[in-house]
């Protein structure tokens, strides 16, 4: 019998279960909740002779697995490339399957039986997101990093067919505020791709610090990187007199996109133009309307000092800046930031003044819309979109650009409706600095809000008032993470997890499968897996 002939054989076998049975999930609990799960007879169990057999192209997921289980199992599992001679007893198949059209590019099916585990799947990014499945279905010791004894390492029979809602399933992470070392960047990305999701947005640049080596532009990490002093986390109006910096180098930046690349996500840099850029001011200060001088914004907040509409080096200065990202960052789109950009500097500036009769502009407005269009042309003609904040909608929006709705949904609506691509990210469900209680007290100090576990749960990114042909523009959602009260790795985690477990299951799962109650009741085994790599989340509790 072939090995296709086997593997059909199994798929069959686990799925000829009482109907009784098939409404019964048990103990095992997935988070996000797949399409479609059912229990089968037996489990299989992982042994120091299992072998892990990858279609050709999928050598890389096999070698993401056999690293993932031998540290706790202290098993090294042998990985070989699946061939029709070879049995498929006591192994875990990952099976690429380009004909399997119902997968789509990032869904799976996986069967387990006392045999075998087969995850199919269309695409090496389907056979990654079956791994995570699967890693779920383990023991959550499987998260320890270092032999566990005592653990029988069983996946319970189970049949799995599932597949992503939105193309976009993103988090966000500002080290402009606060920077973070390489490891728990890398560590962040880890916990997305645990929970599926598939794209990194790093905001990279900010009034309060440049976190990015630009070789050509030496100043920008040698000045811009480093502020005088932070506020207070529990007194926004004083400053601790204690000098911070830190950036990037474009060595670590390649292997922190290097990391994501293999766990499927795609790092989406954000470089903030044309406000949000005091830092790169106080590096070069003839970008700036006024000429400076600058000094690296140490308070939080928005500052009216901004590039320079008018001065033609601005535009070559960030052409320059991007040009050397896009040789970082493959990611199709790049951040641009626009937002919270005032436009007093613009009004007083002559050089601003002459750029909006020159292109006969209406006002500041149109301005910021002529310098957004600029910019994202440079980017089209190398390929790339631009992706902005809903302030970009402002005087008018670039012709290719897409946008992210943080100001509530009424900005992604405005622009899906004009047929633009959205990113929903409001702040009423999406911003996960808001505090997690309303007893502040028992909380870290936060920038402020209220953002319950639930009302993150509760967002539904498709709003029921856009037309129903314009529904495809959007493409998915994002929890943002910023980052002037979040100065430590581990607040970052309490802040972000369990939320962003919600919002995964959020753009993963169809809304009719979700449910808050059910959620809650299998939130508890993912917390469990969180445990063992160590993140301090919220407690559910609390």
């Amino acid at each position: 019998m072939k090995n296709s002939d086997c593997i059909l054989f199994l798929v069959f076998l686990l799925a000829y279960v009482p109907d009784m049975q098939a409404q019964n999930t048990g103990n095992v609990h997935i988070i996000p909740k797949p399409l479609e799960l059912t229990l089968t007879n037996g489990a299989f169990e992982i042994a120091p002779n299992t072998r892990i057999l990858v279609s050709p192209d999928a050598e890389q997921v096999g070698m993401y697995l056999q690293q993932l289980l031998e540290p706790p199992t202290g098993y090294m599992l042998r990985v070989d490339v699946l061939q029709d001679e070879l049995s498929l007893e006591n192994t875990i198949v990952l099976e690429l399957d380009p004909t399997a059209a119902q997968h789509g590019e990032e869904g799976y099916a996986l069967s387990a039986s006392p045999d075998a585990v087969v995850i199919s799947a269309r695409t090496a990014a389907g056979l990654f997101y079956g791994v995570q499945t699967l890693r779920q279905l383990l023991p959550p010791q499987v998260e320890e990093r270092s032999a566990v004894a005592g653990v029988t390492w069983e996946v319970p029979g189970v049949e799995i067919t599932d597949r992503p809602r939105f193309p976009w399933r993103g988090m966000h992470l500002d080290v402009g505020r606060h920077m973070f070392p390489v490891e728990f960047v890398k560590k962040y990305i880890d916990l997305l791709a645990l929970h599926k999701m598939n794209t990194f947005h790093w905001h990279l640049t900010e009034d309060q610090g440049w976190r990015i080596e630009i070789k050509k532009y030496p100043l920008l990490t040698e000045i811009g990187s480093r502020r005088a002093a932070t506020p207070f986390p529990s007194d926004r109006n004083r400053l601790d007199g204690q000098p911070y910096g830190g950036y990037y180098t474009q060595l670590e930046v390649r292997e922190v996109v290097a990391y994501a690349q293999e766990r499927f996500i795609t790092v989406v840099p954000e470089i903030e133009m044309p406000g949000h850029s005091v830092a790169a001011l106080a590096s070069y200060p003839e970008l700036g309307c006024t000429g400076g001088p600058y000094q690296v914004r140490q308070y939080w907040g928005i500052a009216k000092d901004v590039y320079c509409a008018g001065n033609e080096k601005v535009y070559a200065f960030l052409e320059d800046v991007l040009g050397e990202v896009m040789e970082l960052f493959p990611s199709v789109f790049i951040h641009i930031g626009g937002d919270e950009c005032p436009k007093d500097r613009w009004e007083e500036c002559e050089k601003c003044q002459a750029m909006i009769a020159k292109e006969g502009l209406a006002d500041e407005h149109e301005l910021q819309s002529y310098f957004v269009t600029r910019m994202e042309k440079f980017l089209n003609s190398h390929g790339r979109r631009m992706i902005g904040w809903d302030e970009i909608l402002e005087g008018g929006l670039a012709p290719n650009a897409a946008v992210m709705s943080w100001r509530g949904m009424e900005g992604g609506i405005e622009a899906a409706t004009m047929g633009h691509d959205v990113v929903m990210t409001p702040t009423s469900h999406c911003y996960l600095d808001y505090y997690q209680s309303q007893n502040r007290e028992e909380e870290p100090p936060a920038i402020g809000g209220f953002l319950p576990l639930e009302k993150v749960y509760s967002l539904e990114p498709v709003p029921a008032e856009l037309p129903a042909d314009k529904t495809r523009h959007i493409l998915g959602a994002q929890g943002n993470l910023w980052t002037e009260y979040i100065p430590t790795a581990s607040q970052a985690e309490y802040m972000a997890f369990p939320r962003a477990s919600a919002l995964a299951e959020v753009v993963w799962t169809t809304p009719g499968m979700r449910e808050y109650g059910d959620f809650i009741e299998r939130l508890p085994s993912l917390l469990k897996h969180l445990d063992g790599l160590g993140v301090n989340y919220r407690p559910l509790l609390k």
